[in-house]
């Protein structure tokens, strides 16, 4: 987060430089109307003789108004320019490094955590730039200047005195500040579990009809809600007290000026024209009191979203290319767009950061370059684990998995997941077509498109529908059935040209029929390729040159269809255990 700083006022160094110099301007231009006033006052005291003089004043102050008008009209453009430029870059730099950090790190935010971010702390933080940017050059010029014509053209000594109040105000807006700034970051957390919330009733809204859980979670949200409304009023409240505090000091400093003004003009010390004058200056500090609690409140919010996404930023990002990974070179692939060989997996163990549990327990296998390796086993077994780390989703010991001999860490990631397909079991389908579902946003000829949803089962379905291949799906393909969403995201794998294919349990909802037919097409389409097929069907991996069965992160018996049905365990119970169910659902 800090690394956006410099090149953002890099970028806006010129914009800013011109804004606070037409601010600077502006303020200056502002405190001449009040000395001309008083003059003018003074010279009515004999019209006649200065008539001229004052029509002359009357013409300077027409003068400056439109010199204002220019200089406020040029500042205020460039005023809207700086903010959104930095609101653009940060939120480029979130989505570029949430893209990129490790999946580890990306499970420990949560997604009502993430919009929070977005929204709410961009909004603030650009708020906050445009406060510092805008209003306190507005504030201090302002000050400086009205301060320097009340003491050189009126009298030093009323100015100090008349000056009292506000520094007296100074003292309490510090301690009111920090009230603000506590009871914000209250509010903030708040406001995030209140998104956590929404954002998990949206996605389990299903299931909340099916159960009837409306009125549980309407009460939820409403608790949740007045846990937002509570700290947010006590934030209001005491940005309410710090207006009320600067407003108090207003009025005192500006019953100061007239207390003593009179007397300084009773005295003859000062004119009617210089304490009316005084009383102009005094004026001027009405929209800079204004502005300080907004300014104060801002930057303490500012501040605390600055530091949540300073946060998000310390995540660490993945090692994509080999200079980023600093690992030997010499062991490196030379082909930087392809991998084949035998993968050999060697001792591995493995648990997830924070846990003491392992997940996997000194496994050790070999699936040889072109070879149908099937993985079973129980829920929890580790099958997804293993197959995370073979692409490098978390970072794995060193030594402990090869490809064609070469270190996985010695792969760069980019080249690494361009060479394997990991067709995932979450079937998650992006908001937009299903050509661009199938492809991911590639550049790929529609024919393509077409052949690879024949060979995924969904041909007939797809182009039946009014747009067929260009037809755009709901979020997460929520009018598409669970079988139809697995052959969508199936087919991207018959659009890869990668030379390791993986299907993680991506047939669970498929009919036998369809299975069949599916299995069939995978089997020509991974010809020489190195397949993985993970599944809880006896069916899906019986035809698996290797098959391996895993449980509580082992590897408990290894062998071929045959030969692990001739051992009669594991394996075996898993044959008879579906084979019972599939004779229950026919008799039924």
């Amino acid at each position: 987060m800090k690394n956006l700083i410099k090149p953002f006022l890099k970028e806006n160094r010129f914009r800013i430089f011109i804004q606070i110099l037409f601010i600077m301007i502006n303020m200056y231009l502002l405190t001449l109307p009040a000395s001309i006033i008083g003059k003018i006052i003074d010279l009515f005291y004999n019209f006649d003789a200065n008539r001229v003089e004052i029509i002359n004043n009357v013409f300077i102050l027409m003068a400056l108004s439109i010199a204002l008008l220019i200089t406020r009209l040029t500042w205020k453009y460039v005023d809207t320019l700086i903010p959104r430029s930095y609101e653009r870059m940060i939120k480029d730099s979130i989505f570029n490094h949430f893209l990129k950090m490790k999946l580890a790190d990306i499970q420990k935010i949560k997604n009502g955590e993430i919009m929070s971010y977005f929204v709410k702390d961009v909004s603030e933080v650009r708020m906050a730039c445009h406060h510092i940017f805008s209003f306190i050059p507005r504030i201090l010029f302002t000050f400086v200047f009205a301060i320097y014509q009340m003491a050189r053209n009126v009298d030093l000594k009323l100015t100090l005195i008349s000056l009292i109040p506000l520094v007296i105000a100074i003292f309490l807006l510090v301690w009111i500040r920090d009230k603000i700034n506590t009871n914000y970051m209250l509010s903030q957390k708040d406001f995030t579990n209140l998104s956590e919330y929404l954002q998990e009733s949206t996605d389990s809204i299903r299931t909340t009809k099916a159960y009837q859980l409306e009125d549980e979670q309407i009460d939820t949200f409403i608790s949740k809600n007045k846990k937002v409304r509570s700290s947010n009023n006590k934030v209001n409240f005491y940005s309410t007290l710090l207006t009320v505090v600067l407003h108090t000091a207003f009025g005192l400093s500006y019953s100061m000026a007239i207390l003593f003004g009179s007397d300084l003009v009773l005295n003859g010390s000062i004119t009617i024209g210089d304490l009316v004058a005084f009383n102009t200056y005094i004026a001027l500090f009405i929209t800079p009191i204004q502005f300080i609690p907004r300014v104060v409140a801002r930057l303490k919010r500012g501040q605390v979203s600055y530091k949540r996404l300073s946060h998000m930023f310390d995540f660490e990002e993945e090692k994509i290319s080999l200079q980023e990974s600093k690992t030997n070179l010499l062991e490196a692939p030379k082909d930087d767009k392809s991998i084949v060989g035998d993968i050999v997996i060697s001792d591995l163990s493995f648990n997830y950061k924070g846990f003491i549990d392992k997940v996997l327990n000194n496994i050790n296998l070999t699936i040889k370059q072109g070879e149908t390796l099937g993985i079973i086993g129980s829920v929890g077994s580790g099958k997804t684990t293993l197959m995370n780390l073979l692409v490098r989703l978390y970072q794995i010991p060193r030594g402990k998995i090869t490809i064609n001999n070469i270190d996985l860490n010695n792969i760069p990631v980019s080249v690494l997941r361009e060479n394997v397909c990991y067709i995932t079991q979450d079937n998650f389908l992006f908001s937009t077509t299903i050509k661009q579902n199938v492809s991911l946003f590639r550049d790929v000829d529609d024919e393509e498109v077409k052949d690879s949803i024949k060979s995924a089962m969904i041909y007939d379905e797809i182009m039946s529908l009014p747009d067929k291949i260009n037809t755009i799906i709901g979020e997460r393909g929520v009018d598409l059935s669970g079988g139809q969403k697995q052959r969508i995201v199936i087919s991207r794998a018959f659009l890869s040209r990668s030379n390791f294919v993986i299907f993680d349990d991506t047939f669970s909802a498929l009919d036998n029929r369809t299975e069949q037919h599916l299995l069939k097409n995978i089997k020509e389409l991974t010809k020489g390729k190195t397949c993985i097929i993970i599944s809880n069907r006896i069916s899906d991996i019986k035809h698996a040159d290797k098959i391996i069965v895993m449980d509580q992160g082992e590897i408990v018996e290894r062998g071929t269809h045959k030969s692990l049905m001739a051992l009669k365990q594991k394996y075996y119970s898993f044959y008879k255990e579906q084979a019972i169910k599939k004779e229950d659902s026919l008799l039924s």
